[in-house]
């Protein structure tokens, strides 16, 4: 008798365990990408004055590997004319400094660069 009501039970909640998974699986999926995405440069910068070969840069925790003019790093969690205004701190005046929705404007890139001569 145990065993009839344990097998009906069973089978109900097959496929409930079925959407579990499926679900699981698709988030896994999903979210790869995004991860992904995340390892590469998110933040890039042209110098006004260009360095000798390749250097590496750690301002803040973010590592800034550049290479003559051009400059890359990952993401952080400050906003763009922070990250910005950190590395000319280090490195002088920039030219340019874009994320991937897009480059500074010419104000905020002003305000960056202001933070050089500090």
């Amino acid at each position: 008798m145990i065993s009839g009501n344990y097998r009906g039970t069973a089978r109900k909640l097959l496929p409930a365990f079925i959407a579990v998974m499926a679900t699981t699986a698709s988030f896994v999926l999903t979210a790869a990408p995004a991860r992904a995405a995340t390892n590469g440069p998110f933040y890039s910068a042209t110098l006004s004055r260009p360095m000798d070969g390749a250097q590496k840069v750690i301002q803040k925790g973010v590592l800034w590997k550049c290479e003559g003019a051009a400059c890359a790093a990952p993401r952080d969690t400050s906003r763009p004319v922070m990250v910005c205004a950190r590395l000319v701190q280090k490195v002088g005046p920039v030219t340019r400094f874009a994320t991937p929705q897009g480059e500074l404007n010419p104000e905020d890139l002003a305000r960056c660069n202001q933070s050089a001569a500090d």
